[in-house]
């Protein structure tokens, strides 16, 4: 068994922590980006490698850039991690989204009075 390079080792854990944030299971995110669920879990473990073609098709799926997935990351701010879950929505998702948050700001402004 080869050793596990310290790049692929990051990258997989890069793509897990994101794959999770966004909520899906190894068996649906390898299905959205058409690879098998034992090869993602072989690159999860950094045990194998992907192509250009293919990070590509998971930085889209994910609304990730590659560096965030290629390099060690470091902690986000509350709204740099609240931003990218909006990223994530679809326009009527987002509208949605938008007026829970303008309904919780009023919310939140009453209380202070």
């Amino acid at each position: 068994m080869k050793p596990i390079k310290e790049e692929d080792r990051i990258f997989g854990e890069n793509i897990k922590r994101e794959r999770e944030k966004a909520g899906y299971t190894q068996e649906r995110f390898s299905e959205m980006i058409d690879m098998t669920p034992n090869n993602l879990s072989a690159v999860e473990r950094g045990v194998a490698s992907v192509s250009l073609k293919m990070l590509r098709r998971i930085c889209s799926v994910l609304k990730v850039s590659a560096d965030e997935l290629l390099y060690e990351t470091q902690e986000k701010s509350d709204v740099a991690t609240l931003t990218q879950k909006l990223e994530r929505l679809n326009t009527k998702q987002l509208q949605i989204a938008e007026e829970m948050f303008s309904t919780l700001l009023e919310a939140f402004a009453l209380r202070k009075e």
